[in-house]
């Protein structure tokens, strides 16, 4: 019987000072302004804009970025997320992902890890990796049923069904706000998008952002029924078991 691990992560950009030093050197003005004075108007004026986007971008970066917070479900159970309200102690990454592996363990059998296949949005290349990624960087052995899923090529859907692809196909995309609409299924969108993960976090909101991601968890789920013809629920989203 195929069984079903739908997850979703949210993600933080680099937090080493190291980082931000080296995205600091590499911001220069354009080429065509020459003059010291211009340059140093323009480093006042639009190198910390530029330091900022280059710096966001590393939560994309499972070399630097961090996770902050992992969503998850197993077939029709209500969606969990595992977060930490000290998202910057040095070891929290680790023991998220500790945690998560250990919650899963108890939820899945070893004999059945084969018959489990991981569902997200954009799961494949991005989700799958970026844990995977992280548990290295951590010292961390992921999970069976997520190694056998990051392993996996996209159309093997017995180990990894991933709705962007098997709308969009392989190398196109599609976001799950738009896929949602398209389906007439409610859209998990609200105050909260990846790209302002990280300024909810800075401000202390990190259980809006484990809320914003167990809503895109449901609707995901609700996703992945219509794209396998299977009866679509009245689910409601209200509260995450942290």
């Amino acid at each position: 019987m195929q069984n079903y691990l739908y997850a979703d992560i949210e993600t933080l950009p680099a937090q080493r000072p190291d980082v931000m030093e080296e995205i600091r050197a590499t911001i220069k003005p354009p080429g065509n302004i020459k003059n010291a004075e211009t340059i140093a108007a323009w480093m006042e004026a639009e190198a910390p804009a530029a330091i900022d986007e280059a710096y966001r971008t590393t939560g994309l970066d499972g070399a630097y970025g961090q996770i902050c917070v992992i969503g998850f479900a197993v077939d029709n159970d209500p969606p969990r997320a595992v977060w930490s309200a000290e998202w910057d102690r040095p070891d929290c990454e680790r023991a998220l992902l500790e945690d998560f592996y250990i919650i899963l363990g108890e939820a899945v059998y070893p004999s059945s890890e084969r018959s489990i296949a991981v569902v997200g949005h954009n799961v494949a290349s991005f989700d799958l990796r970026f844990m995977v990624q992280r548990s290295i960087v951590n010292g961390i052995r992921p999970h069976g049923v997520i190694s056998r899923a990051a392993q996996a090529k996209p159309w093997e859907t017995d180990k990894v069904f991933d709705t962007m692809v098997q709308w969009a196909g392989v190398g196109n995309r599609i976001s799950l706000d738009k896929l949602c609409k398209a389906l007439g299924i409610a859209s998990p969108k609200g105050d909260i998008t990846g790209a302002r993960v990280w300024d909810f976090v800075k401000d202390g909101r990190i259980s809006e952002v484990a809320d914003y991601c167990a809503g895109d968890l449901v609707a995901t789920r609700e996703v992945h029924r219509r794209l396998t013809f299977q009866t679509v629920s009245a689910e409601v989203f209200e509260d995450v078991p942290a």
